[in-house]
Protein backbone atom coordinates (compact mmCIF):
# COMPACT_ATOMS: atom_id res chain seq x y z
CA UNK A 1 0.00 0.00 0.00
CA UNK A 2 1.27 3.48 -0.77
CA UNK A 3 2.06 5.97 1.97
CA UNK A 4 -0.92 7.32 3.86
CA UNK A 5 0.73 10.71 4.24
CA UNK A 6 -1.38 13.61 3.07
CA UNK A 7 -0.75 14.78 -0.46
CA UNK A 8 -1.66 17.79 -2.54
CA UNK A 9 -3.16 15.36 -5.08
CA UNK A 10 -6.95 15.53 -5.40
CA UNK A 11 -7.45 11.93 -4.24
CA UNK A 12 -8.27 11.58 -0.54
CA UNK A 13 -7.30 7.91 -0.53
CA UNK A 14 -3.93 6.26 -0.01
CA UNK A 15 -4.93 4.13 -2.98
CA UNK A 16 -7.85 4.58 -5.32
CA UNK A 17 -10.93 3.05 -3.69
CA UNK A 18 -12.67 0.28 -5.60
CA UNK A 19 -16.22 0.61 -6.79
CA UNK A 20 -18.36 0.13 -3.71
CA UNK A 21 -22.09 -0.39 -3.58
CA UNK A 22 -23.30 2.69 -1.74
CA UNK A 23 -25.63 0.81 0.61
CA UNK A 24 -28.09 2.62 2.85
CA UNK A 25 -27.11 5.99 4.27
CA UNK A 26 -25.93 5.25 7.80
CA UNK A 27 -28.04 6.67 10.62
CA UNK A 28 -25.38 5.47 13.07
CA UNK A 29 -23.09 8.40 12.19
CA UNK A 30 -24.25 11.93 12.98
CA UNK A 31 -22.93 14.98 11.08
CA UNK A 32 -23.34 18.42 12.67
CA UNK A 33 -21.69 21.44 11.01
CA UNK A 34 -21.35 24.60 13.10
CA UNK A 35 -19.54 27.44 11.37
CA UNK A 36 -16.15 26.20 10.17
CA UNK A 37 -16.23 23.08 12.40
CA UNK A 38 -18.19 19.86 11.94
CA UNK A 39 -18.78 17.22 14.62
CA UNK A 40 -18.93 13.62 13.37
CA UNK A 41 -20.41 11.29 16.00
CA UNK A 42 -20.47 7.50 15.98
CA UNK A 43 -23.94 6.86 17.38
CA UNK A 44 -24.15 3.23 18.54
CA UNK A 45 -23.95 3.69 22.32
CA UNK A 46 -25.57 0.32 23.01
CA UNK A 47 -22.37 -1.38 21.74
CA UNK A 48 -19.92 1.32 22.93
CA UNK A 49 -19.90 2.67 19.37
CA UNK A 50 -18.35 -0.44 17.85
CA UNK A 51 -18.19 -0.07 14.07
CA UNK A 52 -20.18 -2.44 11.86
CA UNK A 53 -20.20 -2.33 8.03
CA UNK A 54 -23.00 0.26 7.86
CA UNK A 55 -21.21 2.54 10.32
CA UNK A 56 -17.91 2.20 8.45
CA UNK A 57 -19.66 3.30 5.23
CA UNK A 58 -21.30 6.15 7.14
CA UNK A 59 -17.94 7.41 8.42
CA UNK A 60 -16.47 7.34 4.92
CA UNK A 61 -19.47 9.24 3.58
CA UNK A 62 -19.28 11.94 6.30
CA UNK A 63 -15.55 12.53 5.90
CA UNK A 64 -15.83 12.66 2.10
CA UNK A 65 -18.50 15.32 2.65
CA UNK A 66 -16.18 17.19 5.02
CA UNK A 67 -13.31 17.01 2.53
CA UNK A 68 -15.47 18.46 -0.25
CA UNK A 69 -17.00 21.32 1.77
CA UNK A 70 -14.87 24.46 1.43
CA UNK A 71 -16.82 26.13 4.25
CA UNK A 72 -15.47 23.62 6.78
CA UNK A 73 -11.92 23.80 8.14
CA UNK A 74 -11.76 21.25 10.98
CA UNK A 75 -13.68 18.11 11.96
CA UNK A 76 -14.12 16.63 15.42
CA UNK A 77 -14.69 12.85 15.64
CA UNK A 78 -16.37 11.54 18.77
CA UNK A 79 -18.74 8.86 20.06
CA UNK A 80 -22.18 9.01 21.66
CA UNK A 81 -23.13 7.85 25.13
CA UNK A 82 -19.84 8.22 26.97
CA UNK A 83 -17.51 6.14 24.78
CA UNK A 84 -15.38 6.99 21.76
CA UNK A 85 -15.32 3.60 20.01
CA UNK A 86 -14.85 0.01 21.15
CA UNK A 87 -13.47 -1.02 17.75
CA UNK A 88 -14.61 -3.50 15.13
CA UNK A 89 -18.05 -4.93 16.00
CA UNK A 90 -17.10 -8.50 16.96
CA UNK A 91 -20.75 -9.49 17.41
CA UNK A 92 -21.40 -8.53 13.80
CA UNK A 93 -18.29 -10.46 12.79
CA UNK A 94 -19.53 -13.53 14.70
CA UNK A 95 -22.81 -13.27 12.75
CA UNK A 96 -20.84 -13.31 9.50
CA UNK A 97 -21.28 -9.56 8.93
CA UNK A 98 -17.61 -8.66 8.93
CA UNK A 99 -16.35 -5.25 7.86
CA UNK A 100 -14.68 -4.73 4.51
CA UNK A 101 -11.24 -6.38 4.24
CA UNK A 102 -9.46 -5.19 1.09
CA UNK A 103 -5.90 -4.01 0.44
CA UNK A 104 -6.99 -0.75 -1.18
CA UNK A 105 -9.77 1.74 -0.60
CA UNK A 106 -11.60 2.21 2.71
CA UNK A 107 -10.28 0.39 5.76
CA UNK A 108 -12.38 -1.97 7.89
CA UNK A 109 -13.19 0.92 10.27
CA UNK A 110 -14.02 3.21 7.34
CA UNK A 111 -11.90 6.39 6.96
CA UNK A 112 -8.53 5.18 8.32
CA UNK A 113 -6.85 5.26 4.87
CA UNK A 114 -8.26 8.63 3.87
CA UNK A 115 -5.71 11.42 3.28
CA UNK A 116 -7.60 14.58 4.10
CA UNK A 117 -6.17 18.02 3.47
CA UNK A 118 -7.89 19.35 6.61
CA UNK A 119 -7.34 18.35 10.26
CA UNK A 120 -9.49 16.04 12.36
CA UNK A 121 -9.51 16.08 16.16
CA UNK A 122 -10.64 13.09 18.26
CA UNK A 123 -12.73 13.78 21.38
CA UNK A 124 -12.31 10.68 23.55
CA UNK A 125 -14.52 9.65 26.45
CA UNK A 126 -14.68 6.16 27.88
CA UNK A 127 -13.12 3.50 25.67
CA UNK A 128 -10.99 4.11 22.56
CA UNK A 129 -9.74 0.59 22.04
CA UNK A 130 -8.86 -1.87 19.26
CA UNK A 131 -10.15 -0.37 16.00
CA UNK A 132 -11.39 2.59 18.03
CA UNK A 133 -7.79 3.32 18.96
CA UNK A 134 -6.89 3.09 15.26
CA UNK A 135 -9.59 5.65 14.46
CA UNK A 136 -8.14 7.94 17.13
CA UNK A 137 -4.62 7.45 15.70
CA UNK A 138 -5.94 8.49 12.26
CA UNK A 139 -6.90 11.87 13.68
CA UNK A 140 -4.41 14.75 13.84
CA UNK A 141 -4.92 15.47 17.54
CA UNK A 142 -6.55 13.63 20.43
CA UNK A 143 -8.36 15.19 23.41
CA UNK A 144 -9.13 12.59 26.08
CA UNK A 145 -11.10 12.75 29.31
CA UNK A 146 -8.90 11.93 32.28
CA UNK A 147 -10.93 8.79 33.00
CA UNK A 148 -10.79 7.48 29.42
CA UNK A 149 -9.08 4.21 28.49
CA UNK A 150 -7.12 3.38 25.34
CA UNK A 151 -5.54 0.11 24.24
CA UNK A 152 -5.05 -2.67 21.71
CA UNK A 153 -7.87 -4.75 23.20
CA UNK A 154 -8.26 -6.74 19.97
CA UNK A 155 -5.16 -8.67 21.11
CA UNK A 156 -7.45 -10.65 23.41
CA UNK A 157 -9.58 -11.99 20.56
CA UNK A 158 -7.08 -12.76 17.79
CA UNK A 159 -8.04 -9.72 15.72
CA UNK A 160 -5.05 -7.98 14.06
CA UNK A 161 -4.37 -4.29 13.62
CA UNK A 162 -5.33 -3.67 9.98
CA UNK A 163 -6.38 -0.02 10.10
CA UNK A 164 -2.77 1.25 10.16
CA UNK A 165 -2.49 0.93 13.94
CA UNK A 166 0.79 -1.00 13.74
CA UNK A 167 2.21 1.83 11.60
CA UNK A 168 0.86 4.96 13.27
CA UNK A 169 1.34 3.79 16.87
CA UNK A 170 5.16 3.36 16.79
CA UNK A 171 5.56 6.56 14.80
CA UNK A 172 3.63 8.39 17.48
CA UNK A 173 5.00 6.93 20.73
CA UNK A 174 8.13 5.00 19.66
CA UNK A 175 8.70 1.33 18.85
CA UNK A 176 9.26 0.12 22.42
CA UNK A 177 6.13 1.65 23.91
CA UNK A 178 4.10 0.62 20.87
CA UNK A 179 5.33 -2.96 21.17
CA UNK A 180 4.32 -2.99 24.83
CA UNK A 181 0.76 -2.05 23.92
CA UNK A 182 0.60 -4.32 20.87
CA UNK A 183 1.94 -7.43 22.63
CA UNK A 184 0.11 -7.09 25.94
CA UNK A 185 -3.19 -5.53 24.89
CA UNK A 186 -3.23 -3.83 28.28
CA UNK A 187 -5.49 -0.89 29.13
CA UNK A 188 -3.79 2.52 28.99
CA UNK A 189 -5.34 5.15 31.29
CA UNK A 190 -5.66 8.58 29.69
CA UNK A 191 -3.15 10.13 32.08
CA UNK A 192 -0.51 7.61 30.99
CA UNK A 193 -1.55 8.07 27.35
CA UNK A 194 -0.87 11.80 27.74
CA UNK A 195 2.51 11.14 29.37
CA UNK A 196 3.71 8.91 26.49
CA UNK A 197 2.34 11.14 23.70
CA UNK A 198 -0.63 8.99 22.74
CA UNK A 199 -3.01 11.90 23.39
CA UNK A 200 -2.20 15.61 23.21
CA UNK A 201 -4.79 17.14 25.56
CA UNK A 202 -6.57 16.04 28.73
CA UNK A 203 -10.03 17.22 29.76
CA UNK A 204 -12.21 16.68 32.84
CA UNK A 205 -14.55 13.69 32.58
CA UNK A 206 -17.44 14.50 30.28
CA UNK A 207 -15.69 17.55 28.81
CA UNK A 208 -13.59 16.02 26.00
CA UNK A 209 -15.97 17.14 23.26
CA UNK A 210 -16.21 20.67 24.69
CA UNK A 211 -12.40 20.93 24.81
CA UNK A 212 -11.99 19.41 21.33
CA UNK A 213 -14.51 21.82 19.80
CA UNK A 214 -12.79 24.79 21.43
CA UNK A 215 -9.47 23.58 20.04
CA UNK A 216 -11.02 23.02 16.60
CA UNK A 217 -12.40 26.57 16.53
CA UNK A 218 -8.99 28.00 17.44
CA UNK A 219 -7.36 26.02 14.61
CA UNK A 220 -10.10 27.08 12.19
CA UNK A 221 -9.42 30.76 12.91
CA UNK A 222 -5.89 30.62 11.48
CA UNK A 223 -5.15 31.34 7.79
CA UNK A 224 -5.71 27.89 6.31
CA UNK A 225 -3.35 27.86 3.31
CA UNK A 226 -0.12 27.92 5.33
CA UNK A 227 -1.60 25.68 8.02
CA UNK A 228 -2.51 22.99 5.50
CA UNK A 229 0.83 23.28 3.70
CA UNK A 230 2.69 22.74 7.01
CA UNK A 231 0.38 19.87 7.91
CA UNK A 232 1.05 18.19 4.55
CA UNK A 233 4.80 18.53 5.11
CA UNK A 234 4.63 17.02 8.60
CA UNK A 235 2.68 14.01 7.31
CA UNK A 236 4.67 13.52 4.08
CA UNK A 237 8.14 13.61 5.63
CA UNK A 238 7.87 10.07 7.04
CA UNK A 239 8.27 8.51 3.59
CA UNK A 240 10.77 11.03 2.19
CA UNK A 241 14.53 11.45 2.33
CA UNK A 242 15.72 14.67 3.98
CA UNK A 243 16.37 16.25 0.56
CA UNK A 244 12.91 15.27 -0.68
CA UNK A 245 11.34 16.54 2.53
CA UNK A 246 13.11 19.90 2.18
CA UNK A 247 11.80 20.26 -1.38
CA UNK A 248 8.28 19.26 -0.34
CA UNK A 249 8.25 21.76 2.52
CA UNK A 250 9.55 24.50 0.21
CA UNK A 251 6.98 23.92 -2.52
CA UNK A 252 4.10 23.72 -0.06
CA UNK A 253 5.25 26.90 1.65
CA UNK A 254 5.66 28.75 -1.63
CA UNK A 255 2.08 27.88 -2.60
CA UNK A 256 0.91 29.56 0.59
CA UNK A 257 3.14 32.58 -0.02
CA UNK A 258 1.97 32.90 -3.64
CA UNK A 259 -1.66 32.94 -2.46
CA UNK A 260 -1.02 36.26 -0.70
CA UNK A 261 -1.90 34.80 2.70
CA UNK A 262 1.55 35.45 4.20
CA UNK A 263 1.67 39.05 2.96
CA UNK A 264 -1.77 39.69 4.42
CA UNK A 265 -0.64 38.29 7.75
CA UNK A 266 2.52 40.39 7.69
CA UNK A 267 0.43 43.54 7.15
CA UNK A 268 -1.84 42.65 10.06
CA UNK A 269 1.20 42.08 12.28
CA UNK A 270 2.74 45.40 11.23
CA UNK A 271 -0.52 47.09 12.20
CA UNK A 272 -0.27 45.66 15.73
CA UNK A 273 -2.24 42.42 15.57
CA UNK A 274 -0.92 39.30 17.30
CA UNK A 275 1.89 40.91 19.27
CA UNK A 276 3.33 39.18 22.37
CA UNK A 277 1.93 35.79 21.37
CA UNK A 278 -1.70 36.91 21.34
Amino acid sequence: MRSFACSSAPSIWAADPPNLSPGPSSVTVQYEPDGQVVTVTIDRPEVRNAVDPETARGLVDRFERFAADDALAVAVLTGAGGNFCAGFDLKALARGEGNRLEETGPGPMGPTRMRLDKPVIAAIEGYAVAGGLELALWCDLRVAATDATLGVFNRRFGVPLIDLGSIRLPRMIGAGRAMDLVLTGRPVPAVEAFAIGLVERLAPPGEALVEALALARRVAQFPQGALRADRRSVLAQWSLSIDEAIRAEYHGGMEAVASGEAQSGARRFSEGEGRHGE
